[in-house]
């Protein structure tokens, strides 16, 4: 081809490139997460304490976790888009509670932890694409009897404040007119150990943090959980709503951990193998759902799209 030929195509390849870069550069004037990360040359992700393999503290009390990897992803990804080789990641520590509030206002950019993407959660935040997909389900004593709903009638049942798990049970209790005690604990330790010292006689809560508690917890050898599901759980990532520059960049990270295949390995490092702190291995492969979400990526609170 004759080199007078090349040059205008050249010239329309610069003209996109620059285009890109415009349309980059608005994105990230737009973006207040951005602006705001630019501006103070820092980025804030919340983090659990307690959430295995998601978002918890190694033996060095450092925040590690199949979510925190996730978020890693993004923090390279803001990185290079903002040209800041430097910029500093700071990890605050979040609960059930805080994690909306902190995200809302700005104080926390992603929330790296154990969320479940809820249409009324998304009246306050913004979830990027789902990252893992769970079930309620109950943790029982190991001679309990509980195979069914209407096996906790009357019954006293825990979970966690702020938790779908806790909004379902409440929700079940007046559709089903059931006359359940319902008891809300910190966390999942508290809700273990209310099934430990009969408080109560399940423990409703998402069944890979269930799986975590019994590899972990030593006391959780005399319980089991039972098969009955309750709900689906989309988990996500938490951002701030209205900042739909941030989320493209957030889920374009992730979209592209699913297209390549990266997402395999770091669902086998957190669980089907060893982790720390003690060396415990989930043993749970990637369920179906999960895979039809990785070969199609989508950010939908709708629990159906995931059965």
């Amino acid at each position: 081809m004759r080199p007078h030929r090349l040059l205008p195509r050249l010239i329309a390849a610069l003209a996109l490139a620059g285009a890109a870069l415009a349309v980059s550069a608005a994105d990230d004037a737009t973006s207040p997460t951005l602006r705001k990360i630019r501006d103070t040359g820092l980025i804030t992700l919340g983090y659990r304490d307690a959430s295995v393999p998601f978002s918890y503290l190694d033996a060095k009390r450092r925040p590690v976790g199949y979510s925190l990897d996730l978020c890693h992803h993004v923090v390279a990804a803001v990185r290079q888009r903002l040209k800041l080789p430097d910029l500093e990641v700071r990890h605050m520590l979040v609960s059930s509670a805080t994690r909306f509030p902190l995200v809302a206002n700005g104080t926390v950019d992603i929330e790296c932890g154990v969320t479940t993407n809820t249409a009324e959660r998304q009246r306050s935040v913004a979830f990027s694409l789902t990252t893992f997909v769970a079930a309620s389900r109950l943790l029982v004593r190991e001679d309990s009897s509980i195979s069914s709903i209407e096996d906790l009638r009357e019954q006293p049942v825990a979970s966690t404040l702020a938790t779908t798990s806790i909004q379902f049970l409440h929700q079940l209790n007046q559709s089903r007119q059931l006359e359940m005690r319902i008891l809300a604990g910190l966390d999942d330790v508290e809700g273990m150990r209310m099934v430990l010292n009969g408080r109560a006689v399940a423990y409703a809560m998402d069944d890979v943090l269930l799986y975590s508690m019994k590899a972990t917890h030593p006391a959780a050898a005399s319980l089991r959980i039972a098969p009955l599901a309750l709900t689906t759980e989309p988990y996500a990532l938490v951002l701030r709503k209205d900042d739909p520059a941030f989320k493209q960049l957030v889920d374009g990270v992730l979209a592209r951990l699913y297209r390549s295949g990266e997402i395999e390995t770091l669902y086998q490092r957190w669980f089907e193998q060893p982790i720390e702190p003690r060396g415990i291995t989930l043993k749970m492969p990637m369920s179906e759902a999960l895979r039809r979400v990785i070969r199609q990526p989508t950010d939908t609170a709708d629990a159906a799209a995931y059965q």
